[in-house]
């Protein structure tokens, strides 16, 4: 196949639906790899599940970290503000006994004060005063966020606006408005670590599946940007994309 064709077929093959937040369809064919961080989120999570009675998943997505960790305890909650995930979320996890509400992180949450003993959050917003609120006395607050510089060189290969409203979300940001809200930082950490793409169509997948990225993302506004990442990615076979991610744990006192 010449590399025009090749470029039509991944263009119309990334039309595949994307649902929940799962990115198997790329990732698990080896299609988009994400560099491994220094730390573990799932094991700092799993270390401290034998020690509570409560525990609240923030943007669970379609329920599919939390759905894999057991064992969970009796009084199990996950929240969730994109309509099309709530869905599949009450659908993955009710069965399990997990109740799932729909709001945003940054909304006032429907819990009773001092309710949780763990509050975990995985790429979701929030309000640090909100999350203190909702955590009881010497509970963990523990959160993987995804920085403000992230993807930056998507846009920048594409010809596509920056982002600048999330430019200064990083650790040093989230650990002010933590130390604010009255939490003792316990852990941070802040790395930027490579994702690769092997094909422009995996890139397309991708774009389409985080919108906030480029907003007026099409195939039709990036054609000429896409074309020279698709020339680019043929002759090196691949591209990295540099990820922005950190850590914070934190502490209720």
């Amino acid at each position: 196949m010449d590399r025009q064709k090749w470029f039509d077929w991944l263009l119309e093959e990334a039309k595949v639906p994307f649902e929940g937040w799962d990115f198997s369809y790329v990732g698990k064919t080896g299609r988009l790899k994400e560099a491994p961080l220094s730390w573990n989120y799932t094991g700092l999570v799993m270390r401290k599940l034998p020690e509570i009675g409560s525990l609240l998943d923030m943007g669970t997505g379609g329920g599919e970290f939390l759905s894999m960790l057991k064992p969970l305890p009796a009084q199990t909650y996950a929240t969730e503000a994109y309509k099309p995930n709530v869905a599949v979320a009450k659908g993955r996890l009710e069965p399990l006994g997990i109740t799932v509400v729909e709001a945003d992180g940054e909304d006032a949450l429907p819990f009773a004060d001092e309710f949780f003993d763990l509050i975990i959050n995985r790429h979701e917003s929030f309000d640090a005063a909100e999350v203190f609120r909702i955590a009881k006395t010497g509970a963990s607050f523990l959160t993987q966020q995804v920085g403000g510089e992230n993807d930056l060189l998507l846009n920048r290969l594409l010809g596509a606006p920056i982002p600048e409203e999330y430019l200064h979300w990083n650790a040093d940001y989230a650990v002010k408005q933590l130390k604010e809200a009255g939490f003792a930082i316990e852990d941070c950490r802040e790395e930027m670590v490579p994702t690769r793409f092997y094909d422009v169509g995996a890139v397309v997948y991708y774009l389409r599946a985080v919108p906030w990225q480029i907003p007026d993302f099409s195939l039709e506004n990036y054609a000429d940007g896409l074309w020279e990442m698709h020339c680019r990615m043929e002759k090196d076979g691949y591209i990295d994309i540099p990820s922005h991610r950190f850590l914070v744990a934190a502490v209720r006192q």
